[in-house]
């Protein structure tokens, strides 16, 4: 039997006139992604804590009813029609992953119910016919376009694309070679590399025959550091070097100071100053003991877009609050909010973060710069920070 957690309220709240509005969702609580989703959770009762304390939404208290997936994406769907049908949620918001998103986006759209994407980020989630799916996640079309600005301010013609041999970092790398090619930046085919690779000469030998001067590789962080491995033992130095990964502390650790210059991809950094962020990383480590993560940022950002979308709408009216949602633009700690006619967001946008003695600086947007880009140090000019 599935888990079932209708969330108390926990701390005193005010008197409530009416009905509570239910507020449902899925995710794993139990099974090998248990812990990876806490975060989420966590960010949605940090929520609801805070909606209730402030008079609730429309006066009515908001209850959480979080169902069990079990770690199995496929239960999605399942899951969604007892939340509507059994449990009579009142909203939605999406469960954790694009595969578990495809499921319940699926249900919400034939049931005509408001669904909150949060964490779906892959295109399938959004088919052109969705009208009642929302998007909060940063899409993965939208993680090139740093690289692409900066390959771009750069003056470089040409740029060397990796991807990890996996759906999500495919995607990313397709879209992106989609955007390079719409600024007239040269990229070649996309170069796939295998779980666990260790040698990237090869690449490197292919980069350097096509006068690629930029080199943008979506995947982990270990495989980041192997590049970077790679490139000091070749004496290779791209003008630009930007690597998924090399955004985790992790990829410090595994090559210390020869991490200097490389730039990494973040969907979120508890350092930005987007809006509303400080105060909530403050209320969430104050909560919870802990710092929030990606997973804790898009299901606060979700939570929020919805209580801004029932507070304009004046009502929980799916008719009602799907105009508001369509329209809406508003900003969160995860980023702006703004969809196109099938519920994709295109406000949010990945941040950049080089590695700048040691530190992890903000480069790209602008607008949440901590420091000002470097160039990519060629290795005989670097010398041992102090």
């Amino acid at each position: 039997m599935k888990k079932l957690l209708v969330a108390a309220l926990l701390c005193a709240a005010p008197a409530f006139a009416q009905q509570s509005i239910l507020v449902g969702a899925a995710m794993p609580q139990s099974g090998i992604l248990a812990d990876i989703a806490a975060d989420l959770k966590k960010a949605l009762l940090l929520w609801q804590e805070e909606v209730n304390a402030g008079g609730g939404l429309l006066g009515r208290r908001v209850e959480l009813l979080l169902l069990d997936d079990q770690s199995a994406s496929s239960a999605a769907g399942k899951l969604y029609e007892q939340l509507i049908l059994e449990h009579k949620a009142d909203l939605l918001i999406g469960p954790l992953g694009s595969a578990a998103s495809l499921g319940a986006a699926a249900v919400a759209e034939r049931n005509r119910r408001i669904l909150i994407n949060a964490t779906g980020a892959a295109r399938s989630v959004h088919r052109s016919s969705l009208r009642y799916v929302f998007q909060t996640a940063t899409p993965l079309s939208a993680y090139g376009a740093g690289p692409i600005e900066l390959a771009r301010g750069l003056g470089l013609a040409r740029v060397m694309l990796l991807a990890r041999d996996d759906p999500g970092s495919r995607e990313l790398a397709a879209r992106t070679q989609e955007s390079a090619a719409a600024v007239g930046l040269a990229t070649g085919e996309v170069e796939f590399y295998s779980q666990g690779s260790t040698d990237f000469a090869p690449q490197v030998a292919r980069a350097r025959s096509a006068g690629a001067e930029g080199w943008i590789a979506f995947g982990l962080p270990q495989d980041a550091a192997e590049m970077v491995k790679t490139f000091r033992k070749l004496g290779f130095a791209p003008r630009l070097f930007v690597a998924q990964g090399a955004a985790d502390p992790d990829f410090i650790k595994r090559v210390g100071q020869d991490a200097e210059s490389a730039v990494g991809i973040v969907a979120y950094e508890r350092r930005a100053a987007t809006r509303g962020n400080a105060q909530f990383v403050l209320a969430y480590t104050k909560k919870w003991s802990a710092e929030p993560g990606l997973l804790a940022a898009e299901g606060y950002a979700a939570a929020k877009v919805l209580e801004e979308a029932v507070r304009r709408a004046g009502s929980i009216d799916t008719d009602k609050l799907r105009v508001e949602l369509a329209a809406l633009e508003t900003e969160t700690p995860l980023g702006g909010y703004k969809v196109d006619r099938s519920g994709v967001q295109l406000a949010a946008r990945p941040l950049l973060l080089q590695v700048i003695r040691g530190r992890r600086e903000i480069v790209w947007p602008e607008a949440f710069a901590t420091a000002k880009l470097q160039p990519y140090m060629a290795w005989e000019a670097r010398k041992p920070l102090k």
